[in-house]
């Protein structure tokens, strides 16, 4: 009988410079990620430390049947990265760096699991700009921001990840390596197949390094608190936002009332850079200029025009960088609310809706979710890109009730002509609802793009899709 120590001892033998952890030598971490699952029981975890070792591994693997799940930082929230029992978790961890920063072209080559801060400091140091940012940058790893199609904050501006990538080199499902790290903005020759791979959560392939697009470095920043009364005065603030800032508007985050007061009074050690009083919304406007003579004073007239229309009701604005970090952190405090002297385990959305329902959408699901299940919520989100982040929890629940608070939240969210993932994927949590987004014959072809990919389904099987 062929037992779990076999079955490593085999696998190792065939990767001699490449040690495989299994065993009570499996980090904890590389068990299950940020979605709350409970950890798995993988055979191994390796860690390659070049593109020849993924392909060896995924060869070796594809031959003998054992599933893969590709790990990058573990900060999804969906289950995505969280491996099967039995199988392989491949962390990219040592796979991190930048190889070759190109500023004529604006591109910079870095592998798959170099930490998103990694790049942006990267891009800084050399005077560009990588305009993909979240919550999880110091831990996230790029890799994984692409096979999630992360959004983040400034998406309204430079959009989502995939349109921040060039080229990508990719293993196969049975470790043949497609390098197409093509560095070029214009390159139609044939079809585009890296897109293929971003956003398919390491189920087709995986990614193992990058070719991502620079902008340059903004001269300047302005930044802005602005409390608001009622949704109607969020959206005017858009549309004024969009005319007068153009396309220096670089983020337009929404926090409702009930965020903004766990945000700012149950997170140890935050403060409120503003009061919100009577107001419902509290929103932060950041615009990304050239030269600070001429676009600052655009930033400050636009801003008391609001002020003087009635549109706001009270504000803030930044007058360092200080200031800055301070507005960005209440956006940024959803990351300690798994903190149990704030809120503790809890049940995490990002739902996509159209711009002009999302507060009517907040208000529906609330009211659903308190007189269902006696439920809490908030609500935040990127609103010039359509997307809402809920957090949503049973006071005292162990575990909380992840299939009813999902089937309330993607129910409203169906009858709202919405999708049930903005930015963070599909994973396993939300595999059940992926019919409410997608349609049976999309459904259908993505199937038959996974089974030519990855015939024998290896790579990340049960995520996504069954």
């Amino acid at each position: 009988m062929t037992t779990v120590s076999d079955r490593l001892d085999a696998m190792q033998a065939q990767f001699p410079d490449m040690r495989l952890l299994g065993g009570s030598d499996i980090p904890e971490r590389n068990r299950t990620d940020w979605s709350f699952l409970p950890p798995s029981d993988p055979l191994a975890v390796a860690r390659p430390t070049s593109t020849e070792d993924v392909s060896k591994l995924m060869a070796a693997c594809h031959a003998s049947g054992i599933p893969v799940t590709p790990q990058g930082g573990l900060t999804g929230l969906c289950g995505g990265s969280r491996p099967l029992d039995g199988g392989i978790a491949l962390s990219m961890e040592r796979m991190s760096g930048i190889e070759k920063i190109d500023p004529d072209g604006m591109t910079m080559t870095v592998l798959a699991g170099t930490p998103l801060e990694t790049v942006q400091k990267a891009a800084d140091d050399a005077g560009m700009f990588f305009s993909l940012d979240l919550g999880a940058r110091g831990s996230c790893a790029i890799g994984g921001n692409l096979s999630t199609n992360a959004g983040g904050n400034r998406v309204i501006r430079y959009g989502m990840a995939r349109d921040l990538v060039l080229g990508v080199e990719v293993v196969l499902a049975d470790g043949t390596v497609l390098p197409m790290l093509n560095t070029m903005l214009k390159n139609n020759a044939g079809y585009d197949l890296k897109q293929l791979f971003l956003g398919s959560e390491g189920t087709l392939g995986v990614i193992t390094r990058a070719v991502l697009r620079m902008h340059p470095k903004p001269g300047c920043v302005s930044a802005a608190l602005c409390v608001v009364d009622g949704y109607d005065k969020v959206l005017e603030l858009l549309r004024t936002a969009r005319r007068s800032l153009g396309p220096m508007l670089s983020a337009f985050e929404v926090m409702w009332g009930d965020y903004w007061h766990q945000a700012t009074e149950c997170v140890p050690g935050a403060r409120a850079p503003v009061q919100i009083g009577d107001g419902t919304h509290v929103v932060l406007v950041e615009m990304q200029g050239l030269d600070a003579d001429i676009d600052t004073p655009r930033f400050e007239t636009w801003l008391e025009g609001v002020f003087a229309s009635g549109a706001v009701t009270d504000g803030a604005v930044a007058q360092s960088l200080g200031d800055m970090a301070a507005f960005w952190a209440t956006r940024d405090a959803a990351a300690e609310f798994a903190n149990p002297a704030v809120i503790g385990p809890h049940i995490s959305f990002d739902v996509g809706l159209p711009v002009k329902r999302m507060d009517e959408f907040a208000q529906q699901s609330k009211a659903a979710l308190l007189t269902e299940l006696g439920c809490q919520s908030v609500h935040y989100g990127h609103v010039g890109d359509g997307n809402l982040h809920i957090v949503a929890w049973v006071p005292g629940a162990s575990p909380q009730p992840l299939p009813d608070v999902s089937r309330i939240v993607y129910g409203i969210v169906r009858g709202f002509g919405g999708t049930v993932s903005a930015e963070h994927g599909i994973g396993t949590l939300k595999k059940p609802y992926l019919g409410h987004t997608r349609g049976p014959d999309e459904m259908a072809l993505m199937r038959r793009i996974k089974t030519c990919l990855d015939p024998e389904n290896i790579l990340n099987p049960g995520k996504v899709f069954d």
